[in-house]
């Protein structure tokens, strides 16, 4: 039977503070018909911002 784990404080604090980062990979086609790939790791939270911005 699995025993439920106590944190404290502190841990609690850290875990809340560590960002949700995400790997985005945007396809963009060149004039010459091929494709180049952009790589970028951005928070979580700002991903369509950084795909809007890709885009334009």
């Amino acid at each position: 039977m699995a025993k439920k784990q106590t944190f404290g404080e502190k841990v609690l604090a850290a875990k809340a503070a560590q960002r949700k980062m995400a790997k985005v990979i945007v396809g963009q086609k060149s004039g010459l018909g091929t494709i180049r790939f952009r790589e970028g790791t951005v928070d979580a939270e700002k991903v369509k911002e950084f795909v809007d911005n890709a885009k334009a």
